[in-house]
């Protein structure tokens, strides 16, 4: 398969550390971005916006959102939740996968071995 994949996250993530896991048992190569440390653009997130909508990439469930102040958190909207990610990437949803412009939210290894055309380790 010759899709150029990234995987965009934060290193510590245990999530990330099994979708990571998982590419490299199934020997698929990939850039890895961390957006804690190197940040994401709006117009990245925008884009992924685009395609899976914001509700799918902002991930409320983490401590970051859950500690945002009920202002920040009220009336939520695509352009809201983009500031929010853009200033605390932590809120993005990891990891985020891009394989050849097919983009997958979250790690679940059945969604992964549909995307790549691989089974189960």
């Amino acid at each position: 398969m010759d899709k150029r994949v990234t995987i965009y996250g934060i290193k510590a993530c245990d999530t990330m550390k099994k979708a990571r896991a998982w590419l490299d048992s199934h020997g698929i190569a990939y850039d890895f971005r961390d957006y804690k440390t190197s940040g994401i653009s709006a117009d990245v997130l925008a884009g992924w916006c685009q395609t899976l909508g914001w509700e799918t990439l902002l991930n409320r469930s983490g401590t970051t959102f859950r500690k945002l102040p009920d202002s920040d958190k009220a009336d939520l909207d695509h352009a809201k939740a983009i500031a929010l990610m853009v200033a605390q990437p932590s809120m993005i949803k990891r990891p985020m996968l891009d394989a050849g412009g097919t983009l997958v939210a979250g790690f679940r290894p059945e969604v992964y071995a549909g995307v790549f055309g691989r089974g189960p380790v």
